[in-house]
């Protein structure tokens, strides 16, 4: 099973050290899962880490370093050595803007470097409505330019109107999407949306659910440690 929990624009580097400790440590006697954290840029540090916890980056540039305001190369990921990487976020899409193009490039760079991305895809409401067909014609658009063989390629499908929205969606919205693109692609599938400590273990029991991609649920460490705990040997 695989957790990740995205820090969006929250924690410190103070709480980022105090959150990846504790369940750095939880994770010593706790060895069944395969987790990520991603804190924010300026929360990015060196830590003796268990090898099955991964610290990643939830945005860069692909570039090694260069003239490029506000963001941030593999230089600055080298010096943490940060190997992980988020790609292709909603709130990056359609709050940010940035293009399907811009996050193609993205990912072709980040893949020759070896990065383990995990690559996110999903429709908004109006695409949601027009019937499963639209939304995978939708969902697998995001997917135009991008080598789903990579070895260290994880999906994760967020479907756009249930992120922070407190909606989830409902089973068999997630057993189809996730089994039409399973059908097609052999790598592991996160499902990411309103996923809380109430239904994480009902969303991650479906078929062809291989893990979560957690927001606003994940932020405090005793809970994001209780959903490690409550899934962890779930196959």
């Amino acid at each position: 099973m695989i957790i990740a929990s995205n820090f969006k624009t929250n924690h410190t580097r103070s709480s980022t050290k105090d959150f990846v400790g504790a369940v750095n440590e939880y994770l010593k006697s706790n060895r069944s899962s395969e987790v990520y954290v991603f804190p924010t840029a300026t929360s990015l540090d060196n830590f003796d880490l268990q090898d099955n916890l991964h610290l990643g980056a939830q945005n860069a540039y692909p570039t090694i370093s260069g003239s490029f305001t506000g963001e941030i190369g593999t230089s600055q990921l080298d010096e943490f050595n940060i190997k992980t990487i988020l790609i292709g976020h909603s709130e990056r899409r359609h709050v940010l803007n940035e293009s399907n193009e811009s996050i193609v490039s993205k990912y072709k760079y980040y893949m020759e470097l070896g990065y383990k991305i995990i690559y996110c895809i999903g429709e908004p409401l109006e695409v949601k409505n027009q019937g499963l067909e639209k939304t995978l014609e939708y969902v697998y658009s995001q997917l135009d330019g991008i080598d789903t063989t990579y070895d260290n390629l994880i999906l994760a499908y967020e479907p756009v109107w249930a992120i922070g929205t407190g909606v989830t969606a409902t089973n068999d919205d997630i057993i189809n999407i996730h089994n039409a693109i399973k059908k097609d692609i052999d790598r592991p599938l996160l499902y990411g949306g309103s996923v809380k400590l109430s239904n994480v273990v009902e969303i991650c029991s479906l078929e062809n659910v291989d893990g979560a991609l957690i927001g606003t649920a994940s932020w405090n460490k005793d809970d994001f440690i209780q959903i490690i705990e409550l899934t962890k040997d779930i196959k």
